[in-house]
């Protein structure tokens, strides 16, 4: 799991990233990304009541991404703010190698690293 220290705390830094940020859309999962002043990294996942009802499956999807997060956080090294948009839940039941790549591709793609 994601260390705290490398995820928003507030609702602030999220709407100033959807207003200010670029988006990247792949396949199931899309990528909302702005630069910060505060030289670090912040990183948030975002799963809608529309892509699975049940909050059980949401914090599964959840917590998947931001293990995959974690894993590939080390590619990104400018300060960034990083919104992951879920919006299939086919992500709750992928391999995790499979998620890892998406969440790969999204970051390189974005040329944050």
């Amino acid at each position: 799991m994601l260390s705290r220290k490398y995820r928003f705390h507030s609702r602030g830094g999220v709407r100033y990233t959807y207003q200010n940020g670029k988006t990247i859309r792949g396949s199931k999962i899309s990528l909302v990304f702005a630069e910060n002043a505060r030289k670090k990294q912040r990183f948030a996942v975002v799963v809608s009541k529309k892509v699975l009802k049940s909050a059980v499956g949401r914090n599964r999807i959840r917590r998947r991404v931001y293990e995959a997060i974690r894993l590939e956080r080390n590619r990104i090294t400018a300060p960034t703010d990083c919104i992951f948009v879920i919006y299939s839940k086919e992500i709750a039941v992928m391999p995790f190698m499979e998620l890892r790549q998406l969440v790969r591709d999204l970051i390189l793609e974005a040329q944050i690293v």
